[in-house]
């Protein structure tokens, strides 16, 4: 028998003051991709198997810089796993500079838990070396903290696990004109940054132009650092975007909790959501209260929530209470998005 889901609505917007600086980004300013290949050592018998001939071999080429060698064929040992090395080199950093790296097996390794990240060099696009890797590795359990069942035994985290070796040079000293990009496309924040910054330095320094990039002026009388320092921490008006952020395992609702949805009917599988225009509920006698201001008619299996607003928040509370599965309120909440009923953004991680 299917489930009737009745729910109120009303919504509410609202406008607030952000930062330049979680809005937008400076051109040429930003992070660069790192990535290298290296064996993980130490492995309690979890490591590459013989049928990983890339593995064998690199631990016999390595073995090789030290004067011992031995053909890959003599090598048995499942202690050792082939890994993916991967970084980010942030922007400014200088020699010396620590970076976190994430290791992530490549061969038919079991678990690098326990395991040693032999030295590694990092490369970025360009075939140069800016950073080499070295560590411990640390797999967290499935509360974070490496304690209980492992969620992903084949990849780990070295914080601080590598150095960095060369500098990327970003010569922003004697520019006069710089530019920032937002960091999604708005005319109407674009319009908010020439506004606020022409009007917090009393002359033209910004000028929009196109709704993604703003060009900046430097005043004479300023340094590019203290110039910059004062835009990124300038304050717009600005209306958030709606956005909806699940956790594809759970089904949790980590962003997005107060999207209000419009007046639908969805039927997914033996369930059927129903949200309705505000109205006034009447007392049944068959209804039984399961929660604050809500409960389930027994004769029409008619979950009311007396509420004057639908969200998202409380549609997931309501589908879990009818034990619908995280995978099953994913598919309700994109189908109310591709109906329309909701008008932000849906994304799944």
């Amino acid at each position: 028998m299917k489930k009737l889901l009745v729910l109120l609505l009303t919504i509410f917007t609202f406008l607030e003051a952000e930062k330049i600086k979680n809005l937008a980004s400076v051109v040429g300013v930003r992070n660069n991709q790192l990535i290298g290949y290296g064996l993980v050592v130490g492995l309690n018998g979890t490591g590459d198997g013989t049928t990983s001939a890339f593995t064998v071999r690199s631990l016999s080429n390595l073995l090789q810089t030290v004067n011992v060698k031995i053909d890959p064929k003599d090598i048995k040992s499942k202690n050792i796993a082939a890994v993916i090395v991967t970084a980010k080199l942030p922007p400014f950093a200088r020699q010396g500079d620590k970076l976190d790296v994430t290791i992530s097996s490549i061969g038919d390794a079991k678990s690098l838990e326990g395991g040693t990240l032999l030295i590694t060099p990092l490369k970025g696009v360009d075939g140069k070396i800016y950073a080499l890797a070295q560590g411990s590795l640390s797999i967290g359990g499935k509360n974070g903290r490496g304690r209980g069942e492992l969620n992903h035994p084949t990849a780990g985290l070295i914080l601080n696990g590598a150095l960095v070796e060369r500098n990327i040079a970003y010569d922003i000293y004697d520019k006069k004109y710089l530019k920032l990009s937002l960091n999604k496309s708005s005319f109407q924040t674009a319009m908010e940054i020439e506004k606020a910054l022409n009007k917090e330095f009393e002359e033209r320094v910004a000028v929009a132009i196109d709704p993604k990039t703003i060009k900046l002026r430097k005043p004479d009388d300023a340094s590019v650092i203290s110039f910059m320092a004062k835009i990124l921490e300038t304050d717009i008006s600005y209306k958030p975007e709606e956005r909806i952020v699940i956790d594809e395992r759970t089904g949790t609702i980590v962003a997005g909790v107060d999207i209000a949805i419009d007046p639908v009917v969805i039927t997914h599988k033996d369930i059927t959501i129903k949200i309705e225009p505000v109205q006034t509920l009447k007392d049944d006698k068959q209804s039984i209260a399961i929660g604050k201001n809500m409960a389930i008619n027994s004769k029409s299996n008619t979950l009311n929530m007396q509420k004057n607003s639908v969200t998202i928040s409380n549609l997931t509370r309501a589908l879990q209470k009818l034990g619908a599965k995280p995978k099953d309120i994913i598919s309700i909440i994109e189908s109310i998005k591709k109906a329309g009923a909701i008008r932000a953004d849906v994304e799944i991680i």
